[in-house]
């Protein structure tokens, strides 16, 4: 088990919020930082960094949305006696070549891995949760999901077993250093394959549509976002359909010794809380 406090930033996001709850049950000091916490982290207030850092023995790190910051926060980390830190990345990083999604993951784990600390980078898919807490909900909740994915499966990951990863990891000091663990599910679906098995077991009539990558951004920019989000959000879609992040790994497996949960598992246990009702 690890020694000293673990530092979990982004306390109150999907990963973040359930690392901090297993730490806790593992009896591990946590500190919970984010924004609205009362340890208190903003990437865009530098002069809340320190104070977060301080007396910290690994931290859980999740980029920001821009390119640069966790290079200094590395830094401060390391001077701050900070030992370890594990770095919430993207399925296949290294793969993306000259697309601009993930300019912020990418820049994030050149700055994690060229660190002086134990280092583990964990590179998930995407989160089937996405469909009940996130971008893909509301849509869902209307009762159609229009993306720009076609026949190009993605191999859904929990964020359960995300967090169980991470928890592992922050807790193992030395068995996973200089690694880098691409979390995926069991088996890849597609996105109209996935809203079927929300629509069989929320007992609810849901399409999926396939639209372009444009008409994507133009809705999301309709509902709220920025054009730069939405455009990141968008290019995604097209990371995606190169077909280079399709396949599933044995990494969870590697790192908890079980294998990951199915998506007929998350939509169920979404679909019994009402995830989907409108």
């Amino acid at each position: 088990m690890s020694n000293g406090t673990t530092l979990v930033l982004g306390a109150t996001g999907k990963t973040g919020r359930r690392i901090a709850a297993r730490l806790r049950l593992r009896g591990t000091p946590v500190r919970a930082a984010s924004r609205s916490s009362r340890a208190r982290f903003d990437w865009s207030d530098p002069g809340s960094w320190d104070a977060a850092l301080r007396g910290i023995a690994v931290a859980y790190v999740v980029a920001p949305g821009v390119p640069g910051p966790v290079h200094e926060i590395v830094a401060r980390a390391e001077a701050a006696g900070v030992r370890r830190l594990v770095l919430l990345s993207g399925r296949g990083a290294d793969t993306w070549g000259d697309s601009t999604f993930g300019l912020d993951m990418r820049s994030a784990e050149d700055a994690v891995r060229g660190s002086a600390l134990e280092w583990t980078v964990l590179r998930p898919s995407n989160f089937a949760q996405n469909f009940d807490e996130d971008v893909f909900h509301a849509p869902l909740v209307a009762g159609e999901l229009a993306l720009p994915a076609g026949a190009v499966p993605e191999p859904f990951i929990d964020v359960e077993d995300v967090a169980d990863a991470a928890a592992a990891v922050l807790t193992e000091p030395g068995r996973h250093a200089g690694r880098v663990y691409e979390l995926t599910g069991p088996r890849a679906l597609t996105f109209r394959e996935a809203v079927e098995l929300i629509s069989r077991a929320s007992g609810r009539p849901l399409a999926y549509r396939q639209i372009s990558p444009v008409e994507y951004a133009t809705t999301l920019v309709e509902e709220g976002l920025s054009d730069d989000a939405a455009h990141h959000v968008a290019e995604m879609f097209v990371l995606m359909e190169r077909g280079l992040i399709a396949a599933t790994t044995d990494d969870l497996a590697t790192v908890l010794g079980r294998a990951p949960r199915t998506f007929e598992d998350y939509v169920v246990r979404a679909a019994a809380a009402g995830a989907w009702r409108r």
